[in-house]
């Protein structure tokens, strides 16, 4: 078995285990809902009105794994870390079925059944404030899209909204749809 068929299923259940761990107030990658305090160095740190944004890439640490490409963290200036967002890198269209069903199974198992969202191959479990998603990164490819919001994620999106204008939302939504400024 190589290590790409073991590393996959590892990162699913301990993206699961982060998500159903969410509702007790922890946040995926073993960090916490709230103020931030500690975290390794990112690859990279954007910061628009209230929200920074600490990405890391594929070889940092919190981005470990064979199958994720990238991990964003989002801290809001007065809540906190309240949006944790895991991006797999690109999937072939023979790879992506089993690693979004994996997904779905270990998310329903832990958090019930999902909702579906008003996107295509997007669902949500609304206790466990968390959301799975199939993005586009770029012409003949996709990635799965995780994120898991913390409490008081809705607050720090409608102080984003009154200055930028957009909620903190779309941010995610343009990782999802495949505009998230990837160089690469």
């Amino acid at each position: 078995m190589g290590a790409r068929s073991v590393f996959g299923p590892l990162l699913l259940l301990a993206w699961a285990t982060a998500a159903a761990a969410a509702t007790a107030q922890e946040a995926p990658f073993g960090l916490a809902w709230g103020p931030v305090t500690d975290v390794p160095r990112p690859s990279m740190i954007d910061r628009e009105a209230n929200v920074t944004a600490l990405t890391y890439l594929h070889d940092k640490p919190i981005a470990s794994g064979a199958d994720t490409d990238r991990v964003i963290l989002e801290v809001c200036r007065d809540e906190g870390l309240q949006q944790v967002v895991w991006l797999s890198r690109p999937l072939s269209a023979a790879e992506l079925p089993a690693r979004y069903d994996a997904i779905l199974r270990e998310g329903s198992r832990r958090n019930g059944p999902p909702r579906s969202d008003t996107r295509s191959e997007t669902v949500a479990w609304p206790n466990g404030r968390t959301l799975l998603a199939v993005g586009k990164p770029g012409p003949g490819g996709s990635r799965l899209v995780m994120l898991s919001r913390g409490e008081r994620y809705d607050a720090c999106s409608r102080a984003h909204a009154s200055t930028t204008g957009h909620p903190a939302n779309v941010h995610a939504g343009r990782l999802i749809d495949g505009e998230d400024g990837d160089p690469r």
